[in-house]
């Protein structure tokens, strides 16, 4: 049997987690401030650890979401409402790097061509 689990380091507060749920499209574990699981039960759960002082380096790990090309702007939108900030958008319509409060840095990608309607 084999799990597999992405933590994140950061510091304590709710801002991390929630700029991750709305950027992943997860929801909260029951009972657990620090936990998001991917409600179609597909993605790796998310877990955040508490640090006690910031980290001064880039981090070294992010994630990669792709979500369908006609959700990107909605899921980039709900992450930057989350409190996120938006790194780059170089090679937008199909890459947006995002990055949390705390500066740790996701990348968005939009999986199949826009629609032509």
């Amino acid at each position: 049997m084999q799990t597999v689990q992405v933590t994140v380091d950061a510091l304590p507060g709710p801002a991390v987690v929630a700029f991750w749920q709305a950027l992943l499209g997860y929801r909260g574990r029951s009972g657990s401030a620090e936990d998001l699981i991917d409600p179609h039960r597909r993605g790796a759960p998310f877990h955040f650890q508490q640090m006690h002082q910031p980290r001064p380096q880039r981090n070294r790990v992010h994630a990669d979401v792709r979500v369908p090309y006609d959700q990107a702007e909605a899921r980039i939108a709900a992450a930057l409402a989350a409190g996120g900030r938006l790194v780059s958008d170089a090679d937008a319509s199909s890459n947006w790097v995002l990055a949390d409060p705390e500066g740790n840095e996701a990348c968005v990608g939009a999986a199949g061509p826009p629609d032509q309607g």
